[in-house]
């Protein structure tokens, strides 16, 4: 304790000059919740004068300020003291922006008797402002975490804009599409000028329930849609840039649309507000986004335009990464068929017919090839083989290695010493790949089939009488090992049997056991009696479903009757 004769701190006069001097706003309000005393800090954020508040109500002198006098009103009821959050407009210059307070109230009383409130009033809009960006930054970067597992999910071009337009809707906004440039359209030539008109292909719409009927209108995913000179697709494009437009008169609408025609069914759509962002990717245009929203959404902020940039912005990577895919995969595949052609013409006494089917779009080429070669006799060698791996290597080691198979097949030899001398052919070869192989000599005038394999899956028998036959043959190791040890299994071929050759894409299945996968295709009961082309659809039709997991290649020979017409 201080000395006895020490002044008291709080004197009126300091207590005066403690109320005046702070920062925090200070009001007195009677029973009736008018002003009595403001201190300077409350009258400069109110913007009036300390003097002109006396014997008003918050109400009277700041109509826009949301205060909530029936908190107030119970701290003069019950004397417990209660905090309050109002916010609004006070005559304080300080733009169209909200502002916000934070506000503490207590009971004042004289004798027992309560005679008023006093009010400690602090502003918080800055900390509230910062609070908000905060809270958005986050929402943003939730968007775009979210929009990393939901755009791009496959190589497919247009399944990745239908995504992004997906995604973008509602949340974003009410309608959204995307068109790209032409696949056929080389980079070199998307060099866009605003003076003259621009076509490029929809890739992707999405709308709002309210609004899809009619967006239909606009044009369909997969058309094409021409861009009018000078209007905004063109020109961001051109510049790279941005645009947003909100609530455009129909004179702006008509210049901004791809056509003017299209301005009286966006006012039907009721659609007042639009976003045309480009999409680019590693400098070469892609693209556009473009976004609307209509009725009561609201028009268009800096916030959103940041937000769907963002997104463009990641979207775009993964389109330029299905447009190279799709690009890449195109002549692989382009490749993979020029090498695999038709196979050469067994004999005449032979029927035979093949099929290939790349696997899906999401996965690359491979070496799968199937072959026949003549033989002396009436007899004809007929081949199927798989090289390990995918993609253009392969491929072109698949082309490879027929052309060897040719060469060593002509010779008059049964189908193990065949894979031997290929085996070794290829160990020999730098970098070869393995492959997998299985030959198979037909005999039509003895009745014969001769088999050998090269780690292959076992061939087929289709039989005239129903059911089919796997036949057991040793497998032998991959060619290009070097190992050798390849041996011939003959069994008898019988009028109207239908020989199978395939490979492992034919009916292998993720988490699926091989075993399950052979015992799935002995299971099958095929008529026979149809043509092989017919075959071989019903057996595609059978193992076959959706897009296939791996490429297959298959091949069906018959002994053809030689007393037929």
């Amino acid at each position: 304790m201080g000395p006895p004769d020490a002044p008291d701190p709080l004197t009126a006069g300091a207590l005066r000059q403690l109320v005046d001097g702070t920062a925090a706003g200070i009001a007195v309000l009677d029973t009736e919740l008018r002003f009595v005393y403001v201190n300077p800090a409350l009258a400069r954020m109110n913007g009036v004068p300390a003097a002109d508040h006396t014997g008003r109500t918050v109400a009277d002198l700041l109509p826009d300020l949301d205060t909530r006098p029936e908190v107030i009103r119970r701290v003069l009821a019950d004397g417990v003291s209660r905090e309050t959050a109002p916010s609004g407009h006070t005559r304080a210059a300080a733009g169209r922006e909200r502002r916000y307070w934070h506000s503490t109230f207590h009971r004042l009383e004289e004798d027992g008797v309560p005679v008023g409130v006093v009010g400690v009033v602090m502003e918080v809009s800055a900390s509230r402002r910062e609070q908000q960006e905060l809270e958005q930054a986050r929402e943003r970067l939730a968007l775009l975490d979210t929009a990393v597992s939901r755009i791009g999910t496959t190589l497919e071009l247009d399944t990745t804009c239908a995504e992004l337009a997906e995604f973008l809707v509602p949340g974003v906004a009410d309608l959204a599409t995307v068109e790209v440039f032409p696949p056929e359209q080389a980079d070199a030539a998307r060099q866009v000028r605003v003076d003259r008109p621009l076509r490029l292909r929809r890739a992707a719409m999405a709308a709002v329930p309210r609004l899809r009927e009619a967006a239909r209108r606009l044009g369909e995913p997969g058309e094409y849609v021409r861009f009018q000179a000078g209007s905004q697709t063109p020109v961001t494009l051109a510049t790279g840039r941005p645009a947003i437009m909100n609530l455009p008169s129909d004179e702006q609408l008509a210049r901004a649309a791809p056509d003017s025609d299209r301005v009286a069914l966006y006012r039907a759509m009721g659609l007042h507000s639009g976003v045309v962002l480009p999409l680019a990717a590693r400098g070469a245009p892609l693209g556009v986004l473009t976004m609307a929203r209509g009725g009561r959404s609201p028009a268009f902020t800096r916030e959103d335009l940041t937000v769907a940039q963002d997104l463009a912005g990641r979207a775009a990577i993964s389109l330029d990464n299905a447009r190279r895919y799709t690009r890449e995969h195109s002549i692989a595949l382009e490749l993979q068929r020029a090498l695999l052609s038709s196979p050469h013409r067994p004999d005449p006494g032979i029927e035979v017919a093949s099929r290939y089917l790349p696997a899906g779009s999401s996965a690359l080429v491979g070496g799968d090839w199937f072959d026949t070669i003549h033989r002396p006799l009436g007899r004809s060698l007929l081949v199927i083989g798989d090289v390990m791996g995918h993609g253009v290597e392969a491929a072109v080691d698949m082309s490879n290695y027929r052309s060897m198979l040719r060469v060593v097949g002509a010779a008059d030899l049964p189908p193990h010493h065949v894979l031997r001398r290929l085996d070794a052919m290829i160990a020999e070869a730098p970098d070869s790949r393995p492959a997998s192989c299985l030959l198979v000599l037909a005999d039509p005038v003895r009745g014969k089939l001769s088999y050998a394999r090269a780690g292959h899956l076992p061939p087929a028998l289709l039989h005239a009488g129903g059911g089919t036959q796997l036949i057991q043959v040793p497998a032998g190791p991959p060619l290009g090992t070097g190992v050798g040890g390849y041996e011939m299994v003959t069994v008898d071929w019988p009028p109207g049997d239908v020989l199978l050759m395939y490979t492992d894409g034919l009916v292998e299945h993720r988490n699926e056991d091989i075993d399950a996968s052979l015992d799935r295709l002995a299971a099958l009961r095929l008529p026979v009696a149809d043509s092989l082309e017919s075959l071989l659809d019903r057996l595609l039709d059978h193992l076959v479903r959706g897009p296939a997991e791996d490429d297959v290649a298959v091949m069906a020979a018959r002994a053809l009757d030689p007393h037929a017409a």
